[in-house]
């Protein structure tokens, strides 16, 4: 009986220390320890959903969409599964099929920001763009010092020439990351065509 319990321990243990890689961007050195865990047990969901995370990171997609997959296979709420499939399926503009593994990803797991942001920029460009800005808003407010959700929420407002929302949007971004090239970019988009406004 103990076996199994010091087993247990000592998988968690590693997935702990995994994820420790993960945060402080040690992808590789996460995924090393990942993948001792599926030599040892390759029905361990929790390790191959942080495998396709790992790899998503490393932007290896074929490798981080394999994971995802074979984690809904062997867990069909494996919401971290359908959350990757959904974001590689945007990466690729492919709208209906990321809406369609993002939705289920947000059924599973509701209220999670940032499914919630992939979410609301699939339905958006999908075109149910009023949907996409209610869905970003929504996990700008679960997490407000996003500046991913701040600039796409900001994108969306400067594609339906909203741009004193975007500008504002884009500001907050640069304040949390001043290093935000994405955003710094956005920022002199938005006075460029507030200028070809102006002429107008």
């Amino acid at each position: 009986m103990t076996d199994s319990h010091d087993s247990t321990a000592n998988v968690l243990e590693r997935l702990e220390k995994a994820e420790q890689l993960k945060i402080m961007g040690e992808h590789k050195e996460a995924l090393t320890i990942l993948e001792e865990l599926l030599i040892e047990d390759p029905q361990n969901i929790s390790a191959l959903e942080e495998v396709a995370d790992n790899e998503l990171s490393l932007e290896h997609f074929g490798r981080a969409s394999k994971a995802a997959k074979q984690a809904i296979t062997l867990d069909k709420d494996s919401y971290t599964g359908y959350y990757i499939l959904g974001f590689l399926h945007s990466r690729k503009e492919e709208w209906n099929e990321a809406l369609k593994n993002l939705q289920k990803a947000n059924t599973l797991k509701p209220n999670n920001p940032e499914i919630l942001r992939c979410l609301g920029w699939a339905l958006f460009n999908g075109g149910q763009r009023t949907q996409g800005i209610v869905t970003l808003e929504r996990a700008l407010n679960l997490d407000s010092e996003n500046p991913l959700t701040l600039c796409d929420l900001g994108v969306t407002h400067l594609q339906v020439h909203n741009f004193v929302k975007a500008k504002a949007l884009f500001l907050r971004a640069l304040d949390l990351d001043p290093t935000n090239n994405r955003a710094k970019e956005c920022v002199e988009a938005v006075e460029r065509l507030e200028k070809t406004m102006v002429k107008k």
